[in-house]
């Protein structure tokens, strides 16, 4: 994970660039360098103040850090693109250069000066923590597998601990306003402060549901918006976080069969019914003795975060190549995060929008049952986290609704393993006929820019540059062949499987 340098929002605070002023008749945005860590060739940076508490806007405020590539081609300008990588608790700020290397069309740069953000609790925005310990960090979005009710408890135990620690941190009383609502106002702060009439956006996995809190609360603000691997209208809740269990078993077999294709590179059997039966077989002989800082719990999880992209897929039959016949690793776990802000913001935000069970029996049955249902991953997914011990969200959850401008494009891989078809069909059904939906028939989590599927980029591409949305619901068939990750494989998929 980036390190988390909250002394550097003084940085972006230098002037070198131009003024908007705010449509409000607040402060103009004064955009100048950026953080080091996030700094890169035109992307310029601020910060704006917003209130912690909507309820009382002349209290207290807190700061989000913003970022901007401005448009390549002003003169056909046509606003901003706001963009979101999802999380909850990933940073922003250099979101924009990441969908530039991925290969953001020149039209769409034309288009819009894109504006990056880091949510509010999160990196060089006023950010939140639980002081977790590493361990703590680790555990508190992706506790052991459970194997039998009294893993359950176990890990109920810890869950406890953490919630106890947040809920008395030094960042205890701006826990609660860390909400994806919130964020969404936040969102319209800053399109006020750059002086915009409206919004468009870009948003994906929890993104998504980002936008749509913010286009159900600012219909009228929303010009383009674009959600990519959708959530369902329920937000990030337990069911959520529990679909993994469907969205692993719907995508394992794509991984299944290139593993199978050539298994004298790779020894994990010359059939997907055998690499299969390698994944449980290497799972359970890591919970039982742990091998070059992986066990199985994180075999498991970073097994996931690699199912999230083509291009990893044979990155990961590399690494399970080498667990299984003991060589060293070419992907080493690593110490872990230095900070547990991602944890600590990932727990606000999943904790605070909506109500979690509070039962630990719950969690047992529903346990018991994805070991039936989804055995490879399911378990994990429906295991219990702090937010069974979190306090009753501070405001009911925003109701997704078709009420607005038929003005949102949704973008879902068939086999996404992290936010799963059905979920985005319930968006879909919740926006009626303000949405459609583009479905490509590939897997892997994140579709644009992010896969072989051309007309599910280029509907995105076109709807943002032009306008031009499908008059219906669009099916992409197949493509053949790969292109290179929206996110470094690597880099960014491990962490972020443990979160949306």
């Amino acid at each position: 994970m980036k390190k988390l340098l909250p002394a550097a929002l003084a940085a972006a605070a230098v002037v070198s660039g131009v003024s908007a002023a705010g449509a409000s008749g607040g402060a103009p945005v004064t955009w100048g360098s950026c953080p080091a860590d996030v700094a890169k060739p035109g992307l310029q940076c601020s910060t704006l103040d917003v209130p912690l508490d909507y309820r009382h806007p002349d209290g207290r405020k807190i700061t989000v850090a913003l970022s901007r590539l401005p448009s390549t081609n002003p003169a056909h300008r046509r606003g901003v693109l706001l963009v979101n990588q999802g999380g909850p608790g990933l940073t922003g700020l250099d979101f924009p250069m990441s969908l530039v290397d991925a290969g953001l069309p020149r039209r769409v740069r034309d288009t819009y000066d894109v504006i990056g953000f880091d949510p509010r609790g999160v990196g060089h925005s006023t950010p939140v923590t639980c002081d977790m310990t590493p361990k703590q960090t680790a555990e508190s979005v992706s506790p052991p597998f459970p194997y039998r009710a009294a893993d359950v408890t176990k890990a109920a135990g810890a869950a406890k601990t953490v919630a106890r620690q947040c809920l008395t941190s030094a960042t205890a009383s701006t826990l609660p306003f860390i909400t994806t609502a919130n964020t969404a106002r936040d969102m319209d702060g800053i399109r006020a402060a750059l002086g915009e009439p409206k919004l468009s956006y870009y948003g994906d996995s929890y993104g998504t549901y980002l936008g749509a809190v913010y286009t159900t609360l600012y219909p009228d603000r929303s010009d383009r918006i674009v959600l990519d691997s959708s959530l369902g209208p329920e937000g990030y809740d337990a069911e959520a976080l529990r679909s993994q269990g469907l969205g692993f078993e719907t995508r394992f077999p794509d991984f299944a069969k290139l593993a199978a294709a050539d298994p004298a590179h790779y020894g994990l059997g010359t059939t997907p019914a055998a690499v299969r039966a390698k994944y449980f077989e290497l799972a359970e002989r890591l919970d039982r003795e742990p091998a070059q800082g992986y066990d199985g719990t994180t075999f498991r999880t970073i097994t996931a975060a690699l199912l999230r992209a083509d291009a990893a897929l044979p990155l990961l039959a590399k690494l399970w190549h080498e667990l299984d016949v003991n060589e060293p690793v070419s992907l080493p776990t690593g110490a872990g995060p230095d900070s547990d802000n991602f944890a600590a913001s990932y727990l606000a935000v999943v904790c605070g929008d909506s109500r979690w069970p509070e039962a630990v029996d719950t969690y047992r049955r529903n346990v018991a049952i994805d070991r039936v249902r989804y055995p490879m991953y399911g378990p994990y997914a429906a295991n219990i986290r702090p937010c069974a011990f979190w306090p009753a969200p501070a405001e009911p959850r925003v109701r997704i609704t078709g009420a607005g401008p038929e003005n949102v494009l949704m973008l879902q891989n068939l086999r996404d393993p992290a936010t799963p078809m059905p979920g985005a069909l319930r968006m879909r059904a919740a926006f009626g006929d303000r949405a459609r939906l583009v479905t490509a028939d590939q897997g892997g989590h994140v579709a644009y820019l992010n896969g072989a599927n051309q007309c599910g980029n280029d509907a995105v591409s076109d709807y943002l540059a032009t306008g031009s949305r499908p008059a219906h619901d669009v099916f992409c068939r197949a493509a053949a062949g790969t292109t290179d990750t929206l996110y470094d494989p690597i880099r960014s998929a491990i962490f972020s499987a443990k979160a949306h």
